[in-house]
Order: C-alpha cells, then sequence, then structure tokens
C-alpha cells in the first residue's frame, strides 16, 4: 500500500491483510515499510522454497519486490542479468524481476513468461509499481481514495483495512445478471476494483498512471501452409507445457478425458522421468449426475500415459460448501465449476502443491459450440421463410433443461433460433448472458441505476478483422479472466495449491490468436487444427468424443436436493429484506425453470450466490454461521 498523506504505514496494517489470506501463503510471510510505503507476502513455497523469502531487495536494498506466481522464464532471464553483471541473493524466480526492472525499467514486463501479480516499490525514485500478467492467470484488487492506494490478491485482504469500507455497488447488478459475474475493472465491493489483465499502475506521489503493456495479435496469417500450422501449435504446446514443469515441489495435473486436459498430461508424461500424478472427480447420483461423470475417459488416458491416477467420487454437500466457497471467491459468480475445481484441488492438495490444468485450449483454438452460431444461421437462413416461422414458433414450446442429452439439444436449438435475426455481436452476447439486459433490469428495485455494460464495451474494443479472432478476443476481455481464471485461482488457492494453465502461455497464445478461423474450425469441427496437431498423441475415442463442461449439475440440484436452499435464500421475505430485487420477479424465474419453460440454472445461481455473499460480507456473518443456518432451514423443510 500506499499512502498519499505522509503517514508511515503501520506493520499490523501489512500482517492484518496476510493473515486474512493466509490460505493462499501458508509457508512463509514477510513484509517491508518504507515511510509512507508497505508491501507484504503470504508465500506458497513453489521454487526456491528455503530461500525465496519475500519481499526481497536488490543488493543497496533500494528495490523491493513481492510477486504472487510464477515467472517461468526465469532461468534463461537468470543467465542472461548475470552475464549484464546483477548478482543474486536468492533461487527464486521472483528476484529476476528486481534486476529486470533495474536494467529495463517498465518494459522488463514484456519479457516475462508467467502467471503473475507484484508490486515493486523503488525506494530511489519513491515510486510504487503493480502489474498483472497478460492474460489474468492472477487476480490483483485495487482500492483508492483521497488518503490511500491499497492492492491484494483477494478483495477480503483489502477489508481488513479500517480505512476500506465495505458495501455493494449497485451499479454492477445489472451487467452481473446479465454475464454472471462482474467484469473488471469493478468489482461487486463499492470502491474496490480489479486491474485488468496486461496492466500495469506507477504510482508517484498522487499521481497514478495505469496502462496496457500487452494485446492481443490483430493480423491474421493467411499465407502459412495447415501443416505448418499443426506442426506450431504442437510444438509450442509442448514448449509450454515443459515450461510450466518448473517446481522444487511435488507437481500433477487435473485430468477430465477431455482434448486439453488429455494433452497437457501427454506432453507432461513425455518430460517426466517418473509418473505423473493425475487427478479426477466425478458426481455421484441419478442421470443428471451422470452426465457429467467423466471419469472412464479419463481412466482412458491415464492409462495410455502411465500415470499415477486418482480419482474421486462425491455427493456435494452443497449446503456446508456454498458459503465458504462464496467467501473465497471474494465475488459471487454463476458458474457451477466452483464446486467441481474445490473438490478436485482438496483432493489433489493431499499429495501436491502444484497442479496443471487444460484451462484455455477452447477459447484458443475454437472448442465451444457458441463458435459454431454463424454457421448454423447460415444454414438455417437458406431454409424458406415460413419453414423457418415454424420452427421457430415449435421451439418455443421446447423443454429448456442442460441436464439431459435430449432436452439440452433442445435447449441450444430454441437459442439459435431465438437469435437468428440478431447481428453477429447481439447473437454472441446472446450465447454467453446469463438474462437479457433488459430482464436483468427488470428484476432490479432500482433499474435506473443502469451500469457498465462489460460485454458492450468488449465488442467496441475487439478490432480482430477475423470473426472468430474477435470472439476470442472478447472472450479474453470478459469470461476467460473474470470467470474461468478468478474461479480457477480463488478454488485452487482456497486449499493451497497453485494451478497453472499452459495452454494460455503468452507465445501460444500470440499463435493461435494469428490463426485463421478456417483453420481453427473446419465446417463443423471444433478445434479441427488442434486435433489434427494432437492426432498422433491422443487416440481417436478422445480427440472426437462429446465434449462436457467442468461443472456441476446444479439446475438439477436446484429443482430437488437444493429446494429448500434456494426457497430460504430467495424466498420473498428475503428478498424485499435485502432491498435489490423485486421478489414477484424473482418467484417467477425460478417457477419458469422448475416448469422447463427455460433453463434458469445460471440465473438461479447468481441470486443464490448474491445472496450468500451479501449475508457474509455485507452483513458481516462467517461463512460457517451461513452454512448452519441454511443448513437448518433446510432441515426444516424437510420435516415439513
Amino acid at each position: 500500500m500506499l499512502r498519499f498523506d505522509g503517514q508511515a504505514v503501520e506493520p499490523e496494517s501489512l500482517l492484518r491483510m496476510g493473515r486474512v489470506i493466509t490460505h493462499r501463503g501458508p509457508d512463509d510471510d514477510g513484509i517491508h515499510v518504507d515511510g509512507p510505503c508497505g508491501i507484504g507476502m503470504r508465500r506458497l513455497s513453489i521454487i526456491d522454497p528455503s530461500g525465496g523469502h519475500q519481499p526481497i531487495s536488490n543488493a543497496d536494498d533500494s528495490l523491493w519486490v513481492v510477486c504472487n506466481g510464477e515467472i517461468y522464464n526465469f532461468r534463461e532471464l537468470r543467465a542472461e542479468l548475470r552475464e549484464r553483471g546483477y548478482a543474486f541473493k536468492t533461487g527464486s524466480d521472483t528476484e529476476v524481476i528486481l534486476h529486470l526492472y533495474d536494467a529495463y525499467g517498465d518494459d522488463f514486463v514484456q519479457r516475462l513468461d508467467g502467471m503473475f501479480d507484484f508490486a515493486l516499490w523503488d525506494a530511489r525514485r519513491r515510486r510504487l509499481l503493480i502489474g498483472r500478467d497478460q492474460l489474468g492467470v492472477k487476480p490483483l484488487y485495487v482500492y483508492r481514495s483521497n488518503d490511500l492506494f491499497a492492492f491484494a490478491t483477494e478483495a477480503k485482504a483489502l477489508l481488513a483495512l479500517p480505512e476500506v469500507p465495505v458495501d455493494i455497488d449497485r451499479a454492477v447488478l445489472i451487467d452481473y445478471l446479465h454475464l454472471g459475474y462482474v467484469a473488471a475493472p469493478r468489482s461487486m465491493f463499492a470502491g474496490i476494483g480489479k486491474l485488468p489483465p496486461a496492466t500495469l499502475v506507477a504510482v508517484e506521489g498522487r499521481d497514478v498512471r495505469e496502462r496496457r503493456y500487452w494485446r492481443l495479435p490483430l493480423d491474421v496469417e493467411s499465407s502459412r501452409s495447415e501443416d505448418d500450422w499443426r506442426d506450431a501449435v504442437r510444438a509450442a504446446m509442448e514448449d509450454a507445457v515443459h515450461a510450466q514443469m518448473v517446481s522444487d515441489v511435488p507437481i500433477g495435473a487435473f485430468l477430465s478425458g477431455g482434448v486439453d486436459s488429455s494433452a497437457v498430461v501427454a506432453m507432461m508424461a513425455r518430460h517426466s522421468e517418473q509418473p505423473i500424478k493425475t487427478y479426477s472427480i466425478g458426481f455421484e447420483g441419478g442421470a443428471a449426475e451422470t452426465l457429467y461423470n467423466e471419469l472412464p475417459y479419463a481412466r482412458r488416458v491415464a492409462t495410455l500415459f502411465g500415470t499415477e491416477h486418482h480419482e474421486i467420487m462425491v455427493r456435494p454437500d452443497v449446503v456446508e460448501l456454498l458459503p465458504r466457497l462464496i467467501w473465497h471467491m471474494d465475488e459471487p459468480i454463476a458458474d457451477s465449476a466452483l464446486f467441481t475445481t474445490y473438490l478436485v484441488s482438496s483432493f489433489a492438495r493431499q499429495d501436491v502443491k502444484v497442479i496443471l490444468s487444460g484451462v484455455g485450449g477452447d477459447e484458443l483454438f475454437g472448442g465451444y459450440r457458441r463458435y459454431l452460431g454463424d454457421r448454423y444461421v447460415g444454414m438455417l437462413n437458406r431454409l424458406p421463410t415460413p419453414v423457418v416461422r415454424l420452427l421457430s414458433g415449435a421451439a418455443q414450446h421446447l423443454p429448456a433443461d442442460r441436464h439431459g442429452r435430449i432436452s439440452n439439444v433442445f435447449r441450444l436449438a430454441r437459442e439459435l433460433l431465438r437469435s437468428a435475426d440478431l447481428s453477429p455481436d447481439e447473437r454472441y452476447r446472446g450465447y454467453l448472458q446469463v438474462l437479457g439486459r433488459e430482464r436483468a433490469a427488470s428484476m432490479l428495485v432500482h433499474p435506473e441505476d443502469g451500469g457498465p455494460d462489460a460485454l458492450g464495451a468488449a465488442f467496441g474494443q475487439a478490432e480482430h478483422a477475423d470473426p472468430l479472432g474477435r470472439m476470442f478476443a472478447i472472450d479474453a476481455a470478459t469470461q476467460l479472466p473474470d470467470d474461468l481464471l478468478m474461479l480457477t485461482d480463488k478454488m485452487s488457492m482456497a486449499v493451497s495449491l497453485e494451478c497453472r494453465v499452459p495452454l494460455l502461455d503468452r507465445r501460444l497464445v500470440e499463435l493461435a490468436a494469428r490463426m485463421p478461423a478456417s483453420v481453427k474450425i473446419r465446417g463443423g469441427r471444433l478445434k479441427h487444427l488442434m486435433k489434427d496437431a494432437l492426432r498422433d498423441v491422443l487416440p481417436a475415442d478422445i480427440l472426437h468424443r462429446e465434449k462436457r463442461g467442468f461443472g456441476a449439475p446444479i439446475g438439477a440440484w436446484i429443482k430437488r436436493s437444493l429446494a429448500p436452499v434456494v426457497q430460504t435464500l430467495l424466498s420473498r421475505e428475503s428478498v424485499a429484506r435485502r432491498g435489490l430485487f423485486r421478489p414477484e420477479e424473482v418467484e417467477r424465474l425460478i417457477a419458469e425453470h422448475q416448469g422447463n419453460r427455460i433453463d434458469g440454472t445460471d440465473a438461479i445461481l447468481a441470486l443464490m450466490n448474491l445472496e450468500v455473499w451479501a449475508r457474509i460480507y455485507l452483513d458481516r456473518r462467517s461463512h460457517d454461521d451461513v452454512s448452519a443456518e441454511l443448513a437448518g432451514r433446510a432441515m426444516l423443510e424437510k420435516a415439513a
């Protein structure tokens, strides 16, 4: 933190912030205070566990740094800096930041390959520099007032400061219901923001300057042959996985049996003398749970590559888990993968401290069904108009439920037909949204609050000429950092597990951004080029299997086992007491979901999680207290 009023930072303030996030760094802690500036760290020791204590200073103690995450190319950077005459105190990857800054100034960040956020104090210039990695793998929250500039990897650490108020930012509610998360630079907390990916902030005196230091390439390389692309992608993937295996502590991999996680495991196996430790999760229960069970595919890959495979079947106690997970998330989020990610992370943490994940492959190489929207609309537009009208009318009567194979096809068909007449941008918005912005506004007690439209801003900034590249640019600015990566980081770090995402290596991302859409997706074949690049690595039944998301059957649970919890959190009395949403509109949404008229899974989860968040953060209750309350109400409902 940096005090603008000139007062000295109290060491206890930094220590108090650190204690709140001990789960992120149970191995070590440290602070450095220099008058109005103070930086601190909770460390999960991965590289140089015994010698990498932070903060780290240079030889004359004029530069100090803390860094959360990993710099994967630190060995190459270290060798380069030694040739320039720099001496190192530790074997830590963090120390290269100090000497790179001294050698290259702020442009040093261009040389870092990794996932990171850092704070560097330049005592000579009385200057603070903070930054976040290119894709936003690691989170960084910021608070600024007339007297204080403060930052932390989790918002709850900032709330430990008495100067930081605890209140909800009502202006983001429409966007939250629209997307299911709060996009940077805002957060659900009034006055607390999130630093966007690839951003540096320099603070000198009262002058605060923010700049973007990296962007996705915009130029498509259309002259390159498909064979060249295939070889380049294969080599870049292998280099990224190998680089991210650097660790001085035990390491493993999440394995769902999908293309992305299977590719990561296959390439890890090539570069390890010991069997790779792999971890998979499945759900116990009925048909809905079975739909999310990918264990047979994971076993197939584990056997193929001789991994030390571990799997767990769970029937999660959502009532007990949900408040704890929302506390760890800092903000509410409408993504059922928070349960899956937390449970499999907790399972893996019994053996390893570092895990590799396949997150990011679908965005990079065209793996989502929504990327085929324009193709299907084109096919639809070739049909006679009366036929399209007939189909559109019939679609309104199809059931909307994602937890059955047939009903899920019906749900996707409804979405396609509903969006066929929209512009490409608005059609893509329809695929991404939880609720339309108009309906989201209609649910608010004060819809006139309006607020930001993060997706609209991303549309305006996405300059990529290639349609698929444009979609990736939109995802990289919104859902990827503020949903998938935020969730992955918070749920893994909740159990002190470092999760790395090699498919989002900067060089691999830049390569994928330059790839033409016609190479990424061929006809209706998603991930065409990536699958071709892996055809002699993975078997055909893994490469071409039906895609499943890494989530939980929360929509089915809402209709069954979670119904009492929904009633408790979203009862007319509870909603009216909170004063944010119109009770009658909440009741209508739940009734439409229960009757399969809409798939309201994500919208109901968004409302539930916001109420849980409010009870913890706004009402200042512990997550254990909220869990006990929900469990008690659920028992009463069952007894009745």
